[in-house]
């Protein structure tokens, strides 16, 4: 991977406070020309330095007001590949990892309440070939929600 200058960190960590900012607004905070700007985040991009772009969404906000992690444990491991297909049917789960120690997969989900939560594990998450388990953690309240840092020191 090439490698990522300080010019690229400080794009990075501007861009990554508010993905709206103007071109024109970094490159003022940067001290170099917009068409620049625009060069370095298309760099980045190539580079898979940035790998998406778009606005975060409150669950709550559309009615999903319980953010649930479920540990998945398969009949056996090289089954994770035949569940994510499954898992991807199920519009509520947002994010699924294959993972070491007591679980095979870790998955997050979003669910209305604890009926429909119960609704996704029982009707739909436990009924697919090769889910021998799952254990529901509920999240009371997110603390931390931030990206990983760029090394980038400000002033």
């Amino acid at each position: 991977m090439e490698k990522i200058d300080n010019l690229d960190r400080k794009i990075l960590h501007i861009i990554m406070r508010n993905a709206r900012i103007p071109s024109k607004d970094v490159a003022v905070e940067c001290g170099v020309s917009r068409a620049a700007i625009h060069q370095r985040i298309q760099r980045l991009c190539e580079l898979d330095v940035i790998t998406g772009s778009g606005y975060t969404v409150n669950p709550k906000v559309l009615g999903y007001s319980t953010c649930t992690y479920i540990g998945v444990t398969l009949e056996r491991g090289a089954m994770y590949r035949d569940v994510v297909p499954e898992f991807e049917k199920i519009p509520e789960v947002v994010e699924c990892h294959y993972t070491t120690g007591p679980y095979t997969m870790l998955i997050r989900l979003y669910a209305r309440d604890n009926e429909h939560l119960m609704d996704l594990l029982n009707n739909r998450i436990q009924m697919i070939p090769g889910v021998v388990g799952t254990e529901t953690l509920i999240s009371l309240d997110k603390s931390i929600d931030r990206q990983i840092p760029t090394n980038f020191k400000e002033n």
